[in-house]
């Protein structure tokens, strides 16, 4: 590759970077670097059986943000088409110093490979080679997230944007802040890091709609902070349709700041994994009744009351009944992220509860 020069300074540390990759494969003989008429991109020639070639068309950029990844696509189709007489394997690989995990969904969603300059990557060159790695850190530091996810009040948004029953549904950021109650600044901070990572669209009418459900659900489980939350232990007596009758009592008296969460929610609202435990959210000041109504102590050890005092009211609302005339659970999407991050087999309930309500829901809720 003693072409390197001809390309930008930072194509050349991508392209020195593609190189050590691929010298990991001992059987590859990759051709030199052929610079592109931007000098941000260029192409490597990789040899196949039958005197047949791979072409690897490597777009370098410094920072790209998910929402404008259309437009590369549309660059790339524009710049394959002159290279087709070289074969069906001509191979689109973004090349950043830094690839977020959204970007790198993307990619794999786009049929792209990608790198970054840490030498994570994901090279695939269908029926000949298939390279991934993760984990290595960056020597470059990450952009900073328009809108952290994992704070309470973004969750809010969240929440609100994922429950089933607005599935499809076309947005105004003030709709939005009715529903999530918090302030407009934070629902505009939130939107337009959500339309950054191309999680929502704009409506060509006015307004935005989310794109992807699911995805979005899983950048907030994987920013959300369940421990946050402080866990309490109680010991009862009181079991079955008396514990529940107890705790039905709570609900008039803490105006609706006590739900049955986690495991308790998951039992009634996606039934899957069955513990011995009962699970609330329930605020600090309210304690002292749950003990008199549940004639429940405070332990160290042995507990099968687990109390959860939120560190955001968000967790309350709004809550799920279920049908039950008894104590609501939390909605759905809170009930998923909390279980995922519960250990034991949390994370299989979650599932169990994607799949039972929340696709089939957001599927049902999504059709005109």
């Amino acid at each position: 590759m003693n072409n390197v020069a001809s390309v930008d300074a930072h194509s050349q540390a991508c392209a020195l970077t593609l190189e050590e990759l691929l010298r990991s494969v001992t059987w590859l003989h990759p051709g030199e670097v052929q610079s592109q008429a931007d000098r941000s991109e260029f192409l490597i020639r990789l040899p196949l059986p039958g005197d047949l070639q791979a072409t690897l068309l490597v777009k370098c950029k410094r920072e790209l943000r998910p929402s404008h990844f259309p437009l590369l696509l549309e660059q790339y189709r524009a710049a394959s088409a002159s290279l087709e007489a070289a074969g069906p394997w001509i191979v689109p690989v973004l090349a950043m110093p830094w690839v977020s995990p959204r970007m790198a969904e993307l990619c794999a969603q786009s049929g792209w490979s990608w790198f970054d300059l840490a030498g994570n990557h994901s090279l695939d060159i269908p029926g000949l080679l298939r390279l991934q790695r993760s984990g290595l850190e960056s020597t470059v530091k990450a952009p900073r997230p328009g809108a952290q996810l994992g704070s309470g009040a973004s969750g809010r948004v969240v929440v609100a944007l994922l429950l089933p029953e607005h599935a499809g549904r076309l947005w105004a950021q003030r709709e939005l802040q009715k529903q999530a109650q918090v302030s407009l600044g934070l629902v505009n901070k939130v939107i337009r890091h959500l339309r950054d990572e191309a999680f929502i669209v704009e409506d060509k009418d006015g307004g935005f709609r989310l794109l992807e459900p699911l995805k979005l659900l899983v950048a907030w489980r994987d920013a959300y902070r369940f421990k946050r939350h402080r866990r309490l232990g109680y010991f009862t007596l009181l079991q079955g349709e008396k514990l529940r009758h107890a705790l039905a009592s709570l609900a008039d008296s803490t105006q609706g700041h006590a739900l049955y969460s986690v495991f308790s929610a998951a039992e009634q609202q996606a039934p899957h994994v069955r513990q011995s435990k009962t699970w609330l959210y329930l605020r600090e000041q309210d304690l002292p009744n749950l003990e008199l109504l549940a004639e429940a102590k405070r332990v160290d050890s042995g507990d099968n009351l687990v109390i959860l005092i939120p560190h955001d009211d968000g967790v309350f609302f709004p809550s799920d009944r279920g049908g039950s005339e008894g104590l609501a659970c939390t909605n759905l999407v809170q009930t998923y992220v909390d279980l995922w991050h519960s250990g034991g087999r949390g994370a299989e309930a979650a599932e169990a509860l994607l799949e039972q309500r929340l696709k089939p829901e957001w599927q049902r809720g999504s059709k005109p």
